[in-house]
């Protein structure tokens, strides 16, 4: 079952990083946090582990009006996207679907919020992989 949006690209991670949280802000979304996760295992468990870090992106605007219709989906936010490296050196941008996420909740009045984040992420992908791309022809 399909749970994510990506896309794939090729450039530095932290360049890719970088053009995430820059597009995602375009798109109205804060990140709220941002988790190491490679730093982590390796802290925590002495674990080596590809990089690979989560965002917690919020839109406000789309959080107060999804609270207020149904309160208890702050336990599915922040809506996660995450940014790694794959063993060839690709980096890849997943975020969330949040159609399939709030689809838990099974409250109709949600549809519209998850169809905007969706256009918005759909959006805020394609802005990364075209600055990525844009900045490896330079």
């Amino acid at each position: 079952m399909d749970y994510t949006i990506q896309q794939s690209v090729s450039g530095s991670f932290e360049d890719v990083v970088d053009a995430t949280v820059a597009a995602l802000d375009e798109e109205g979304f804060g990140v709220l946090c941002d988790i190491d996760v490679q730093a982590t295992l390796e802290k925590k468990l002495g674990e080596e582990f590809r990089k690979y870090r989560i965002l917690g992106a919020c839109n406000p605007g789309l959080a107060h009006e999804g609270l207020s219709e149904e309160i208890e989906l702050g336990a599915l936010l922040p809506c996660n996207v995450i940014v790694y490296e794959t063993d060839d050196g690709t980096v890849v941008v997943s975020a969330v679907d949040p159609n399939r996420l709030v689809g838990v909740a099974d409250n109709a009045e949600l549809d519209s919020i998850a169809t905007e984040v969706r256009d918005r992420f759909d959006r805020a992908l394609s802005a990364v992989a075209d600055e990525i791309d844009a900045a490896s022809a330079d």
